[in-house]
């Protein structure tokens, strides 16, 4: 493999696992809201 192929392929591996990250912070973060979301709900109905 060229050194060419190399560095493009390290780079969309590093751009990858970047946006892996970014999509699991991204889906906590939801799944907190719809927590408070039902908490509150809850609370309302008692």
């Amino acid at each position: 493999m060229s050194d060419i192929m190399k560095k493009i392929f390290a780079i969309a591996m590093i751009s990858g696992m970047g946006l892996g990250l970014a999509a699991c912070e991204t889906a906590e973060g939801f799944g907190q809201d719809v927590e408070d979301a039902g908490e509150a709900i809850q609370e309302e109905a008692e």
